[in-house]
């Protein structure tokens, strides 16, 4: 299973991105995925999360802000990030959980200037 996500960059204070994560390889049932951000010095944390039948979930920091959807047929999973603060720049990884496993891209830099 190979999660590979885009979408990143330098934005401005106020600005959006929309980041994408299209995952391929044989796995044939998902719980669910999520968005997940890492700041230098800081632990890794969720971000988002969907599950197979579309429940959501959001930090509270990022509430209003952020929408994570779930596109099944191109199985790729969006965060879109709207009214960005420079405290959301990180590195944003997806994960997809199946069964017992997880399984994490390399992630994508997201970078916000005051």
């Amino acid at each position: 299973v190979q999660l590979v996500e885009s979408g990143g960059g330098l934005v401005q204070a106020g600005g959006s991105l929309r980041l994408s994560c299209v995952v391929s390889g044989r796995v044939f049932s998902t719980n669910g995925m999520g968005w997940y951000r890492q700041a230098p010095g800081k632990q890794r944390e969720l971000v988002a999360d969907i599950t197979s039948v579309g429940r959501t979930n959001y930090a509270d920091s990022v509430k209003g802000r952020f929408t994570i959807s779930w596109d099944n047929a191109k199985n790729t999973v969006y965060l879109q990030m709207n009214s960005l603060k420079p405290e959301d720049t990180a590195r944003y990884h997806c994960k997809k959980t199946a069964g017992a496993n997880d399984y994490w891209g390399q992630g994508t830099q997201v970078t916000v200037s005051s």
